[in-house]
């Protein structure tokens, strides 16, 4: 089954039957941006689960890996890198300190970032710059010389570079990170690229971005609908010369390598290289289905960033037609909608206040410092939207 965008946009959303567990049809959920609602078969594969481990005991763990396998090889497909190598994670975190620790941090002890990024770089990077590596926070403004910024300051001290392709707070695309890339290949420092929230309203094609040598982590937490503990980091081709100190014995379940030298700890090629240890594998039972789900529905990259796209100027339309007060709640008009990924970021007085306000009419919506969120999800239809943006209004005015 495939849909047209206008299938997407009417009353009723014609996928929205889909997903009647989380009433999406009856409730104003603008919080796509950070936790979208999962399908109806999610649930089986979480029954699924359950039923393999009643059946199988410790045997299970073979069915969890063919799971896993499926879900390493649907963010392949999201990334346009079929024979990329990728490790899973309940977390970017946990995937982030693997790699953190993988860094000459002794001989290099220079981090390159912006002030932009996600809690999980901002505060893991800010607790090591408290025992002395050095952590570059490149403004993000102004936007459009960002990626240039961040390449001016890798040097050969420099061990990496840490950036978001869409800024968390904002829903900017940063553009230009070949130019990072480039400049972390001349330096010998290493690229890791955020694409959580990217994935899923924005097409990623890591060699078209040029980005075919860096690390890219993610999850399927906010636009892929996969719930909890679906998270990833993408190797680079020049990863089996890393040794993570951040170790989990499930690296061991691969061929191992040979040792270098006698004692060593030694590591095998390829992904299993960022394994962790025991986990929970309902995450990736559900995963796996709701990514059959998406596939069977036509849920694909380009359809998804033309309708969030589409959203997006539903959205910014009726939010330009309240003509509210510029000092209480703004929208940053200097670029156009395609520079953006998928939700819209509006900067408030009160975010937290209007974010309130707005829940006490069943506008489910989220704030981050200034901003306020609205992350429409292809299941709400334009009426819906309109709808979100009319109350916003009310509570502006009120």
């Amino acid at each position: 089954m495939s849909y047209r965008i206008e299938d997407l946009t009417r009353t009723p959303n014609a996928l929205a039957a889909h997903y009647s567990g989380f009433r999406v049809a009856d409730r104003l959920l603008l919080t796509g941006h950070s936790h979208q609602a999962w399908p109806d078969v999610a649930a089986d594969g979480q029954l699924d689960a359950l039923a393999d481990a009643a059946a199988h005991v410790d045997g299970k763990w073979d069915r969890a890996a063919a799971k896993a396998d499926e879900v390493a090889d649907g963010y392949r497909q999201l990334l346009a890198d079929p024979a990329g190598e990728v490790a899973l994670g309940a977390n970017t975190h946990e995937l982030v300190l693997r790699f953190l620790s993988g860094l000459d941090l002794r001989r290099r002890q220079r981090l390159v970032t912006t002030d932009g990024e996600f809690h999980t770089l901002r505060r893991q990077l800010a607790r090591l710059g408290e025992e002395g590596i050095e952590v570059v926070r490149v403004p993000v403004e102004p936007i459009d010389t960002l990626a240039e910024r961040l390449a001016s300051e890798v040097d050969d001290g420099t061990a990496a570079a840490l950036v978001s392709l869409v800024l968390f707070e904002t829903a900017r695309i940063v553009g230009g990170l070949e130019t990072v890339a480039a400049a972390c290949a001349r330096h010998g420092a290493e690229l890791l690229v955020d694409v959580y929230h990217a994935l899923g309203v924005v097409e990623v094609d890591l060699a078209a971005l040029g980005l075919a040598d860096a690390w890219v982590t993610g999850g399927g937490y906010k636009y892929l609908q996969l719930g909890e503990g679906n998270c990833f980091l993408r190797l680079p081709p020049h990863a089996d010369r890393f040794r993570p100190v951040i170790t989990g014995w499930f690296a061991e379940f691969g061929e191992l390598a040979e040792e270098k030298a006698p004692g060593l700890v030694r590591y095998p090629n390829g992904a299993a290289r960022f394994a962790g240890a025991t986990y929970d594998p309902t995450s990736h039972y559900r995963a796996a289905r709701v990514l059959r789900f998406r596939d069977e529905h036509g849920l694909r990259p380009a359809f998804l960033r033309a309708l969030a796209q589409h959203q997006l100027e539903v959205l910014a339309t009726a939010f330009d037609e309240l003509a509210l007060p510029p000092d209480v709640v703004s929208r940053d008009r200097r670029s156009s909608l395609s520079a953006y990924g998928g939700f819209l970021a509006l900067r408030c007085r009160d975010a937290q206040g209007l974010r309130r306000a707005l829940a006490e009419r069943g506008v489910h919506t989220d704030a981050r410092r200034p901003y306020l969120r609205f992350g429409p999800a292809p299941y709400l239809n334009d009426t819906q939207l309109t709808d979100a943006m009319a109350a916003l209004g009310e509570v502006v005015r009120g």
